[in-house]
């Protein structure tokens, strides 16, 4: 049976029926080709291909044209699965009327069924405004890579009782907003309990415990492709980066030694073409 591709009303369903939603975040076409043949609800093309795909320590040196080539890249392999792209540094906070010219392009040129855009109460207008403008929202609030530098780097928040107050209004704020999700990350998994019985939204965790209604992790972490850092929060499934290393060894090995290519793995021609090919060069005074 062909996977049928989700949407934001089917994800508020699952939520009601205590369904949990599986999320990854991916950036290219091959990668997502094997992701649209899975079990996994939704995709986000997030920002973090700065860091994955680009080398970056952060999140912020993306802008809006590369995000863009990496939403081509997912939309032209994601046919069964909902995907979600983020909206790059300074692409939205000056307003909604910069986020609306912004967001416009994400979807119409990068194709995303949806937006995620990071923070809570201080651009729930803007969410606002992108919803009734008919652009999905999902929230993004915890450890918000943007601002991190704000935050004091890639710490847990929401550890102390006025900021797991402030994270829980930010739930509130993006849900009243119109948000169709809201992503939880890096915060205590009992602030994460309170919002997801708080909200009506479904909530998605990336190292915010097991009570979220769903979880997300980078697809390069959890398939061993990306070991410049681990974050708690991340379960390694496989080691692809090891055999892969494994695999361009052999390769290398093979070739120096003389074994591949080998005649399996080339082109042949009949003897008599060869030899009238070498006389006629010959002939010519080509060779």
């Amino acid at each position: 049976m062909e996977k049928q591709k989700a949407n934001i009303l089917r994800f508020k369903e699952m939520k009601q029926q205590g369904k949990k939603i599986t999320m990854v975040t991916t950036y290219d076409f091959g990668m997502m080709s094997q992701v649209d043949k899975t079990d996994i609800d939704m995709i986000l093309v997030g920002d973090s291909a700065a860091n994955t795909m680009m080398g970056y320590d952060g999140t912020v040196q993306i802008d809006l044209d590369t995000m863009l080539v990496f939403c081509k890249a997912v939309a032209n392999a994601a046919k069964h699965t909902f995907m979600v792209a983020d909206m790059p540094f300074m692409t939205y906070e000056i307003g909604p009327e910069q986020a609306m010219l912004n967001a416009g392009r994400m979807i119409r040129e990068g194709r995303a069924d949806a937006l995620k855009l990071e923070g809570g109460e201080r651009i729930a207008n803007t969410v606002a405004a992108l919803v009734k403008a008919g652009i999905p929202v999902m929230g993004h609030i915890g450890l918000t890579p943007q601002s991190a530098a704000q935050l004091g780097g890639f710490k847990v928040q929401g550890k102390s009782l006025q900021s797991a107050k402030q994270i829980v209004k930010d739930a509130l704020a993006l849900e009243q907003a119109g948000a169709f999700a809201i992503v939880l990350e890096a915060i205590p998994s009992p602030v994460a309990k309170i919002i997801t019985e708080s909200v009506h939204v479904p909530t998605i965790g990336i190292g915010a415990g097991y009570n979220c209604d769903g979880q997300v992790l980078v697809i390069h972490d959890l398939l061993g492709l990306f070991d410049r850092y681990t974050p708690k929060f991340v379960k390694r499934y496989a080691n692809l980066g090891e055999d892969m290393q494994k695999a361009l060894n052999t390769y290398a090995s093979e070739v120096r030694d003389g074994v591949f290519p080998d005649e399996e793995h080339s082109f042949s021609m009949s003897q008599d073409l060869v030899e009238q090919l070498t006389t006629e060069l010959h002939d010519d005074g080509i060779l």
